[in-house]
């Protein structure tokens, strides 16, 4: 499990265990917090082509599908 703290997501970078496309290496582009310093919005960018996406942060926690870093 990865462990992140929301407030340092913001321009993370991510490798992602099975590349789909090609998309392996991504950046935090985007991330929204509501009123209560929840993320409410949390937006991807990979890296080969520019492809963003939106997702749930904790996703990015799953191991077994993304590491820290770039690797």
């Amino acid at each position: 499990m990865n462990r992140i703290h929301p407030k340092a997501l913001l321009n993370s970078k991510w490798t992602k265990v099975h590349p789909v496309h090609r998309e392996r290496h991504f950046v935090v582009t985007v991330v929204e917090f509501d009123e209560h310093h929840k993320v409410k919005r949390c937006v991807i960018e990979a890296v080969i082509n520019r492809h963003e996406y939106e997702l749930n942060w904790r996703e990015l926690t799953d191991s077994l599908e993304w590491q820290i870093g770039w690797h």
